[in-house]
């Protein structure tokens, strides 16, 4: 059974804790999340870029941590911190989820759902994902 989770607009750790509990509760199930670039991380953006910037700094060492630039892994990345992705069944959850910039083709025809519970609610300071992976040089 695949859910499709349109990320727009939505704060992207509360979505993160709450795909990382589904997939953990329901093991058949695989979860995609569309517009990635759309997600938002509440917070000052000039302070948020440049956290993000430092931890790219971070990347050029001879071994990692390796930190995305992309939206789409950038957004799996946060879900990746809220598995236990060391132990077997945090592995298996992970290969769970597929996450696109946008919408894929295959994907159009599917009702996309979201998620009251992350959804913004009059935030003043915030980033969206698309825009910090500009700053950082991604390709979109």
């Amino acid at each position: 059974m695949v859910v499709v989770i349109d990320a727009d607009n939505l704060i992207i750790g509360r979505l993160s804790t709450n795909v990382a509990k589904r997939l953990l509760r329901e093991k058949d199930l695989e979860i995609a999340i569309v517009n990635a670039e759309r997600a938002i991380i509440s917070g000052n953006k000039k302070s948020v870029i440049e956290s993000y910037k430092r931890r790219r700094v971070l990347n050029h060492a001879r071994k990692g941590p390796h930190y995305p630039r992309m939206p789409d892994r950038m957004l799996k990345r946060v879900i990746r911190g809220m598995l236990p992705y060391q132990q077997y069944k945090g592995r298996q959850a992970l290969k769970r989820v597929k996450v696109y910039i946008g919408v894929p083709k295959d994907l159009k025809g599917h009702k996309a759902e979201t998620i009251e519970a992350a959804k913004n609610v009059d935030l003043e300071q915030y980033v969206y994902l698309g825009e910090i992976a500009k700053v950082l040089g991604a390709p979109i």
